[in-house]
């Protein structure tokens, strides 16, 4: 894809922290890059840093794909992070 420097600034998550109102879950998994990892726990430390709620889950020996196939998991870090922030779920 090619991005200009405007379409990056306005669709970049990471530029607009003041404009978040939920609650922030990451999850990523083990085996994803090393960049997909970096830039996860970037995020957290920056929405973290501007006083909004953030929590971060790793998720042991799961690659990208595999972590978007727990979304619907309850039992797994991700699912149970949706359940959690929806206040469907035991905290």
């Amino acid at each position: 894809m090619k991005f200009t420097d405007e379409m990056e600034e306005r669709l970049s998550p990471q530029r607009h922290l003041d404009q978040l109102v939920a609650p922030v879950a990451l999850v990523y998994g083990t085996l994803e890059t090393p960049e997909f990892q970096r830039q996860s726990r970037d995020f957290a430390a920056a929405v973290e840093a501007v006083g909004k709620p953030v929590t971060l889950a790793v998720m042991e020996s799961y690659n990208h794909f595999e972590v978007m196939e727990q979304l619907g998991n309850p039992y797994s870090l991700f699912g149970r992070a949706v359940l959690e922030q929806m206040r469907l779920a035991p905290r």
